[in-house]
Parts: structure tokens; C-alpha cells; sequence
């Protein structure tokens, strides 16, 4: 269930250790992907190679891929700039790591290795040679139920136009330049270091730049505490929330607002995370972040080559959206439901729930083994009025929760 976690993957990745000369409290240099790898390249058939994918309880696009030919489970990232390999799956491929180093990543530092690889492809995207990151990929921070093998970063995205068809759940790679569809053209850029994808937004009179484009980003829109407050606009209606990152969990204010403006274009409903400070946007020199929870309400063309990224409404383009009525934000662990968050302000907190007690039952039956997936896990986000009769496993006993309406 999308609004209980999400999965936030942005990384910049730092220059090997060995090869930094600098005191430990200045800011590290990233590099440029293209300095590291050759260039993919799209067979002439690319615009019929479409690829499937489906969304993770992170609200990430999950799809399959080949690495030194052999199948791979990967998710797309435009905000990570250097694809990376969990350990286990480097490890499985006989991949020897050559150097090492430190990424800068949602919720703190995270060490990183790199191997040479044979060759990456998926559609009509192919590479060989080149080098691959090596990291600790965990279940939470890809918001799937097992970790991913790989996640694709813009390295191997940023040089070609990405066509994604939300509503069908498919994506292929076209070259710059093209145009299939119709819709808004939106600002796009390549950062200069980094590589990853930039773009711009609008909250309140606040117009924001530059904002980290972030497809591994299960938010809809996250912006620093110092962006935050350049919007003027009201806390009211405010509460918290919860997302994993790459390096570990953060927690972050939230509010959807009615509008917010992506250049001449104006999105509705938008759930909006505020950074605490000296978090992630503000180490990065961002104002925020736009994540796949918004851009999935669109059919969009990432074309950063060509300066422009084209939005045309989806299905669900003014769709409100999920919100908790419990205030538990929960992990699924081991056939129980471990407590990670109270969101402020919540039924929850009213009711003195914390962080690390465990729900065994709901409504007086057992966790079914397909928790993941059966409708019953959408309870922290059902009818106002409903009392929920949650059993704790550790006491044995079973506590009521009144669902309310609170942000």
C-alpha cells in the first residue's frame, strides 16, 4: 500500500576514495558518468521495443533487463546518476570490484564499489563495457518484497529520450528529438557534475530550480526546508510522513495542496514532503525533488538532450491522493506488521501508538500469508468512522483504532 512507505532512491555518487584529496568536511565531487563508461547505443528497431513494468509497493517501476547476459529484476532511476548492481547480484556474476568509494543518498552516506561489466540492455538499449556500482540494495529501500539485481541510472538514460506509458505500464528508449505524442513541454535538463535529471516546479509564489527529476522516487514532490519556506504558503492540514532511501529511513513533513506548477503546466492534488534541514536536497544544492507518485499520473517523454520533458494527461491525472486514515505507517515483517511511523496529529497519536509494537491480527483474524497483496492491507487508509480492532503479537491483547480524516 503506496501511502504506508515508499522508496526514495536518489544517489550521487562520489569520486573513489583513493582519489580524493580533500578535507573530510568539504563537500565531495561527483562524477561524470561519461567519464567512466562508453555511451549506449539504440538498435534501428528501438521504437517497437517496448518493456514492461510494473509498480512496487514503493511506487517504483520495476522491470527486467539483461547484465553480461543474464537476467536481471531492475528499477528506473533518473535520479541515481551510476547504475548500480546489489552485492548479491555482483556477487553471483562473478563481478571483482576495482575501487571504492562513498555516495551521497536519501538518508545518509552510503559505500559504493565499482566492477567492469561485459554488457547492460533492456528494449532497445544496449552497452558494452563500462563500469557498474556495487551497493547494498535492500528490500525497503526498493520498496519490493525481496531486493532488486540492478538500478538503472542516468548514466545509461540521459543520453536518448524516454518514452513511459504509465496507463499501459510500458517504456521504451527513442532517440533525442522525437516526438510521439502530444502534451505540455516542460523544462529538462542534465545536471552539469552529476548527470542526473533536472527540471523545475512551482509551489505557492516560490518558482523552484533545480529540481531533482526522480523516478526512483515513490513521492509525488519533496522540497528542502529552506525551499519550503519561500512558498509562504500556510502548515495547516499538515502532517508526517516515512520513506526509505539508499543510505536509510527519513522522515519528513507533509501536506497536499490543491495545485503546484511544473513550467506552464498545473498539477492538482499534490502530496507534498518537506525535508527536514540539512537533508538531502539541501546536500545536493536542490530545491526538491519530483517523484514517480506524480509523474505517474502522466504519459511522459524524458528527453533531457533536447531540453524538454513532455506531459500529457493520464487517467488518473486529478485523482486525489491516498491518504491514511489510521496514521500507522507499517512494515509487512515476518507475518506481522511492525509499527515505523506515527504520523502527527493522527488517530494513531492520539491513541499513544509507537514506533516498534507489532499488529498480528486485524479485526480478529491472522495476517493471511498474501498480506502484501490482498485488499485487506488498504485498512490504514479506509473509512473515516471504521474501528479498527488491531491484536497486538507481544502482549496478546488487542487494541481499538478509531480511523479519522487528519490531513
Amino acid at each position: 500500500m503506496r501511502v504506508l512507505r515508499l522508496a526514495a532512491l536518489a544517489l550521487i555518487v562520489a569520486l573513489p576514495a583513493a582519489a580524493q584529496q580533500r578535507p573530510a568536511a568539504s563537500k565531495p565531487r561527483v562524477i561524470s558518468p561519461a567519464t567512466l563508461s562508453p555511451a549506449p547505443t539504440l538498435s534501428p528497431e528501438s521504437e517497437a521495443l517496448w518493456v514492461g513494468f510494473d509498480m512496487t509497493p514503493g511506487n517504483q517501476m520495476v522491470f527486467a533487463m539483461m547484465v553480461n547476459g543474464r537476467p536481471a529484476t531492475a528499477i528506473l532511476d533518473t535520479g541515481v546518476n551510476f547504475t548500480l548492481a546489489s552485492t548479491g547480484f555482483a556477487q553471483a556474476l562473478g563481478l571483482k570490484p576495482v575501487a571504492s568509494g562513498q555516495a551521497t543518498a536519501i538518508g545518509g552516506s552510503l559505500a559504493i564499489s565499482w566492477a567492469s561489466v561485459e554488457t547492460l540492455g533492456f528494449g532497445g538499449l544496449s552497452r558494452h563495457g563500462g563500469r557498474l556500482g556495487i551497493a547494498d540494495l535492500t528490500a525497503l529501500a526498493t520498496g519490493t518484497a525481496k531486493p532488486v539485481d540492478v538500478v538503472v541510472g542516468a548514466d545509461l538514460l540521459a543520453r536518448h529520450a524516454l518514452d513511459i506509458d504509465f496507463d499501459r505500464r510500458r517504456f521504451r528508449m527513442l532517440p533525442s528529438g522525437r516526438m510521439p505524442f502530444r502534451g505540455t513541454s516542460v523544462p529538462l535538463s542534465i545536471a552539469p557534475q552529476s548527470g542526473v535529471f533536472m527540471t523545475e516546479m512551482t509551489l505557492g509564489t516560490a518558482r523552484m530550480r533545480p529540481v531533482l527529476l526522480d523516478t526512483g522516487d515513490g513521492s509525488y514532490a519533496t522540497v528542502s526546508r529552506e525551499a519550503w519556506v519561500t512558498t509562504r504558503l500556510p502548515d495547516t492540514g499538515m502532517t508526517s510522513g516515512f520513506a526509505v532511501g539508499l543510505a536509510g529511513p527519513i522522515e519528513t513533513d507533509l501536506v497536499v495542496l490543491p495545485t503546484m506548477r511544473l513550467g506552464p503546466m498545473t498539477a492538482r492534488n499534490v502530496e507534498v514532503r518537506i525535508e527536514n534541514p540539512r537533508g538531502y536536497s539541501t546536500l545536493t544544492g536542490t530545491a526538491g525533488r519530483i517523484g514517480s507518485g506524480l509523474l505517474q499520473r502522466y504519459r511522459a517523454l524524458l528527453d533531457p538532450a533536447a531540453k524538454r520533458m513532455i506531459l500529457a494527461p493520464g487517467k488518473q491525472v486529478d485523482a486525489m491522493p491516498l491518504k491514511s486514515t489510521s496514521g500507522l505507517i507499517l512494515s509487512y515483517e515476518g507475518k506481522a506488521l511492525r509499527v515505523i511511523h506515527v504520523m502527527k496529529n493522527s488517530p494513531a497519536a492520539a491513541e499513544g501508538w509507537a514506533v516498534g509494537e507489532r499488529i498480528c491480527a486485524i479485526d480478529g483474524a491472522k495476517l493471511p500469508d498474501d498480506y502484501r497483496s490482498n485488499p485487506i492491507a488498504m485498512w490504514p487508509a479506509g473509512v473515516p468512522g471504521r474501528v479498527m480492532r488491531l491484536g497486538l503479537c507481544d502482549r496478546g491483547t488487542e487494541r481499538a483504532l478509531t480511523l479519522a480524516r487528519f490531513y
